[in-house]
């Protein structure tokens, strides 16, 4: 159902009105924010349709309303304002961007401290590729009677090799058809197609020969399994304890114990600029009374660098996706300055 724009003025009311104090909001304080005249009763009514319309709820029979989730959603999709930085915002995030070059991972540490101090909330930061990895091309190269060298050329042309030792005798003139093997069928594909490919042509092959295809492409499933890896980086998990949702011990132990010790399990943008996760849309039962903002920005070399807020559901989303949105600009200015190059090492 279409809300009118009497219900979609006291939703917003009541969104912004907890999110800033915390506590349910009641008739008398909408009508006073409320333009025009509209009285406490009318109000009343529009919040329990609002009620059982779903985006709102009732904590106690006597309090005042608070948004759901559905709410919350129906407000950062329609009502919600989009909020320019200020000028002494812009210049608090380019200060907390001045980090020292060197590894990623300490990098990624440092910025994600540094925006935690500036949202007032726990923060991740992960990498990802802009395109997943497949094999572009496979050698392998005789070297003794029972040794090979496997050669693996991915798709963003870096090498890679490693010695194979060969379980039954492969003799000089059969390495070219397994390498045919490899480069008609294994290229260009996923890991999953990869093990779906062997499988069809185990029986094509001597069995010799099979258990060297089957190493090479082993071999290439593991490059790519872990290139296609996330290094995921938290801070800030004690600023839980400043928000009053949190303020239960075991509920702040229990999202910190998870920012900590399942944090690969943190959601991440597929694509797009921002994401914003409200409560239940997020897969994970430990996030179920959180919401999640990510943003994502550029590191080159084609990686993509994500970064998350964790808060909860009365977070204050304009606030926190400018500064959020503002911070990965200029991580994508930083990175495109400070990241060292990478060096390929064969393995």
């Amino acid at each position: 159902m279409e809300l009118t724009q009497r219900k979609r003025q006291i939703l917003k009311v009541v969104v912004e009105d907890h999110i800033r104090t915390a506590e349910p909001v009641g008739s008398k304080t909408i009508a006073a924010e409320m333009t025009g005249k509209v009285s406490s009763a009318t109000i009343r009514n529009e919040l329990a349709d609002l009620t059982e319309m779903g985006y709102l709820e009732q904590p106690h029979t006597s309090a005042g309303r608070i948004p759901s989730p559905k709410g919350y959603r129906f407000y950062v999709n329609e009502l919600m304002e989009s909020q320019a930085l200020s000028e002494d915002e812009r210049v608090r995030i380019d200060e907390s961007l001045q980090l020292r070059g060197g590894e990623m991972d300490r990098m990624m540490t440092q910025a994600g401290k540094a925006l935690s101090s500036i949202v007032n909330y726990p923060t991740y930061m992960a990498t990802t590729r802009k395109r997943r990895l497949t094999v572009r091309r496979f050698d392998l190269l005789g070297v003794d009677g029972g040794n090979c060298i496997a050669v693996v050329m991915m798709s963003n042309d870096r090498v890679k090799s490693q010695l194979l030792q060969l379980q039954l005798d492969v003799t000089a003139e059969q390495l070219p058809i397994l390498v045919n093997l490899l480069n008609t069928h294994f290229v260009n594909i996923s890991v999953s197609e990869m093990s779906q490919k062997l499988m069809s042509v185990a029986e094509q092959i001597p069995p010799q020969l099979f258990l060297l295809l089957s190493q090479a492409v082993n071999y290439a499933a593991e490059l790519l399994e872990e290139a296609d890896k996330r290094e995921i980086v938290t801070a800030g998990a004690s600023q839980l304890l400043k928000i009053p949702e949190f303020r239960d011990a075991d509920k702040a132990h229990d999202l910190m114990s998870f920012l900590a010790d399942s944090k690969e399990s943190l959601p991440v943008l597929d694509d797009g600029p921002m994401k914003i996760l409200i409560g239940p849309e997020n897969v994970d039962e430990a996030l179920k009374d959180t919401s999640v903002i990510i943003a994502s920005y550029d590191i080159g070399d084609d990686m993509r660098g994500l970064i998350g807020v964790v808060g909860p559901t009365r977070m204050d989303y304009a606030t926190v996706a400018a500064r959020l949105s503002g911070f990965a600009e200029g991580l994508t200015r930083m990175f495109g300055k400070n990241l060292p190059p990478k060096e390929d090492t064969e393995q």
